[in-house]
């Protein structure tokens, strides 16, 4: 009996864990790879061969997770900060305290730096430029501009289709998962766009796209309270905003490195 209930206790703890676990993903797997697919398709070809060297050949659809994967590992903690950034709403990024461990728009900027010092070793900038592709992604996901003291709405808990969630992960993954796409279907079927539209949504800074992604984030607050039993109704006001974010993710990714190797 004593084994069988420790059996039980092992898997309550494994599904309690992996929950954690889960609150801490940033657009999924299949959101950063959609991000990185879509980004493929704007590099200019000296882009994609200065980031193929890099990479010694991997796509950025597969390095995109690359941030997320190397959460567990405690040697790499000092980024943990990087994923996010926390500003009161309504007030711009630029006028905000910033966090002195770092955050989502320095992570990036010390990325950029270290890519294009020529003193930085092939490690460096295999790392840090598996880590720009990560946070580029971030940085279009409302939630990660969120709310501090909700921790990106992670604190806000809500059904999804009957099943408990949060907030935070309803934008990260829910809604993503449940339509139900490969993220090369996804980034196939993103919305067809002129050169002209390509050149605006590239427009800006990072700290511009910080203060954009804000807003959204303030719209995706108001879209639900805790408690709230979310489903269609959801998905039908909300993904398409999803979608937006992936493919913006995507166009800018490539403005980024693009700037860096031209």
């Amino acid at each position: 009996m004593k084994s069988v209930k420790s059996i039980y206790i092992l898997i309550i703890f494994l599904i309690i864990f992996s929950s954690l676990k889960a609150d801490n993903l940033d657009w999924g797997a299949t959101g950063h790879r959609t991000i990185g697919e879509i980004a493929t398709h704007y590099l200019k070809g000296k882009t994609k061969r200065a980031v193929l060297e890099i990479l010694d050949g991997q796509s950025l659809a597969l390095v995109s997770t690359f941030g997320d994967d190397i959460k567990s590992d405690k040697r790499y903690n000092e980024f943990y900060t990087w994923h996010y950034v926390n500003m009161p709403f309504g007030m711009k990024y630029e006028d905000a305290e910033k966090n002195p461990d770092g955050d989502l728009v320095s992570g990036i900027e010390k990325c950029k730096a270290v890519i294009i010092d020529e003193n930085a070793s092939k490690a460096d900038k295999v790392f840090y430029l598996k880590m720009l592709v990560h946070l580029i992604g971030d940085l279009h996901q409302p939630m990660h501009v969120g709310r501090n003291e909700d921790k990106g709405g992670n604190d806000i808990q809500v059904q999804w289709f009957n099943r408990g969630t949060n907030l935070h992960r309803v934008w990260d993954s829910d809604m993503i998962n449940h339509f139900d796409m490969t993220y090369t279907e996804l980034a196939e079927n993103s919305d067809k766009i002129s050169k002209e539209q390509v050149k605006f949504l590239q427009k800006g800074t990072i700290v511009d796209w910080a203060n954009e992604t804000q807003t959204f984030a303030i719209k995706a607050y108001a879209s639900a309270e805790i408690g709230d039993k979310l489903g269609y109704n959801y998905m039908y006001e909300n993904f398409g905003l999803v979608r937006s974010q992936l493919q913006k993710g995507g166009v800018r990714l490539a403005k980024v490195l693009n700037d860096l190797f031209i």
